[in-house]
Order: C-alpha cells, then sequence, then structure tokens
C-alpha cells in the first residue's frame, strides 16, 4: 500500500521519500485530498536501457565534430525562404 503526503511534507521530506522508494516503497504525492504524482521504483530493465542510451549518446557526442557559428547561423535559417 503506498504512502501518500501532501506537497508540502513532501518537499520537506524529500530524501527520506527517495530513500523509502528505494527501498521499494511508492508514495503518492496529494494536493489537498486529491493525489497528483506518484513516485515509484524505476523497473531494472528500464533502468539498464537509459543508461545504455545515455553511454551511446556521450559515446557519439565525443566523435562528432565541433560545430561552427556560420553552421548554427546556416542551420537556423535552413529551410527559410525570404
Amino acid at each position: 500500500m503506498p504512502i501518500t503526503v501532501k506537497i508540502g511534507e513532501a518537499k520537506a521530506r524529500l530524501s527520506e521519500l527517495i530513500a523509502k522508494v528505494e527501498a521499494g516503497e511508492e508514495v503518492v504525492i496529494a494536493r489537498g485530498h486529491e493525489p497528483v504524482a506518484r513516485l515509484a521504483p524505476l523497473d531494472v530493465e528500464r533502468r539498464a536501457v537509459i543508461k545504455k542510451t545515455i553511454e551511446d549518446i556521450r559515446a557519439f557526442r565525443a566523435r562528432a565534430k565541433p560545430v561552427t557559428v556560420d553552421e548554427l547561423i546556416a542551420w537556423k535559417h535552413e529551410g527559410h525562404r525570404y
């Protein structure tokens, strides 16, 4: 059963709530009595996919050549009709 806290309490106890989520619990954040958000642990497979994607992006950026100011300006105006 998830823990429910109000927004103000969530702000004050965020580190504690994140620790509970890391331990496998769910936390529902409510505005008044109306639930508006849920903190839940990421599943392990999804975490692995996210980590791999970040590594792929970093590797691509490391291989990419620097972009010049002239290239940026050209891209900004690409396709414009004056």
